[in-house]
């Protein structure tokens, strides 16, 4: 019996100085899409099906930096994903073309209606455009849904509105997520998201201080400013060679050690003497243990992994008996 296998790939488009004009039109989809959660998986799945009735490719278009970013710089919302991370996760959905807009000075003061003429119109050709009825954009945010719903009746577009995506009576958004990781309530933000937190990065050299102390970590340096989780928690890992392994992580600046700025995840593995530096892992938070602290000692920082540890392999027991 023969058997056909049909392979979707992704194809990435930075910036529109790089987009070739759809002839017949697509489907498409704009939004941030911080953290991949259930709700924006709803969005995309419909977007999948409305392309696939019309026999034209799906878009979805994000910007980056994010809007908030570029107004507010550091003051901005940490990010529940880094770029590489989003980029990874939409190529495991049922995406055609993943179209990546620098947001600029352009683009922070062009009007709405410039936005629809130049960008939807002439450069994508859109011909069907799902959004949430909340979606604003534009300079001073003057687009909205009812805006595109009348441009569309002029230039030949429907305008869906995908509704807001529910659990438990709660709209589902970053926002929620991001509040949910900032208290340490790890098990909403999974709920919400449909998965397990996680963060992805690359194993680097650190000053090798754990190994000391009988607790040695695989360091990942995040490339942000602020992170939505912070503290010591009980984790796995994937990444390495298709295992995955439970562990201890830390998130913060390491006050006992140096108290830098800069952000590191610290991860100590159960059970694993393998060198991994250069590797690109995925952690996947489970429970927050406690928050960062600051130690009088590198003693009193060890007697408190011992109690770490112990208690996350508590949580790992127990969730073996669920």
């Amino acid at each position: 019996m023969e058997i056909l296998i049909i392979i979707r790939i992704m194809r990435l488009i930075r910036g529109l100085s790089h987009l070739e004009r759809f002839n017949n039109g697509c489907v498409l989809t704009i939004g941030n899409f911080d953290g991949l959660h259930s709700g924006h998986r709803a969005v995309i799945k419909k977007l999948a099906e409305r392309g696939a009735e019309r026999n034209l490719p799906a878009v979805i278009m994000f910007f980056e930096p994010q809007p908030l970013e570029y107004f507010l710089g550091e003051n901005a919302p940490s990010r529940l994903m880094r770029l590489r991370e989003k980029v990874i996760e939409f190529a495991k959905l049922p995406v055609d073309n993943l179209l990546i807009v620098r947001f600029n000075r352009y683009l922070a003061n062009c009007d709405a209606e410039q936005f629809i003429d130049e960008i939807l119109i002439n450069k994508l050709n859109v011909k069907h455009l799902v959004i949430g009825d909340d979606f604003h954009f534009g300079k001073a945010r003057r687009g909205n849904f009812a805006m595109l719903r009348e441009k569309g009746k002029i230039y030949g577009f429907n305008v869906e509105d995908t509704g807001s995506f529910q659990y438990e009576g709660l709209r589902v958004s970053s926002t929620l997520i991001r509040d949910a990781l900032g208290t340490g309530d790890v098990a909403q933000a999974e709920r919400l998201l449909g998965h397990s937190y996680s963060i992805c990065g690359r194993v680097a050299h650190g000053d090798k201080r754990g190994r000391t102390i009988g607790f040695p970590t695989a360091n990942i340096i995040l490339f942000r400013k602020n992170t939505p989780v912070s503290g010591v928690f009980a984790i796995t890992m994937t990444g390495i060679d298709g295992l995955e392994f439970e562990g201890i992580a830390n998130v913060g600046t390491r006050p006992t050690v140096d108290g830098g700025a800069k952000v590191i995840l610290e991860v100590h593995l159960f059970d694993f003497d393998e060198e991994i530096y250069g590797r690109y892992v995925e952690v996947h938070f489970k429970q927050k243990i406690r928050d960062e602290m600051r130690f009088q000692s590198l003693e009193q920082l060890k007697d408190q992994i011992e109690k770490d540890v112990a208690a996350t392999k508590e949580i790992f027991a127990e969730i073996k008996k669920l």
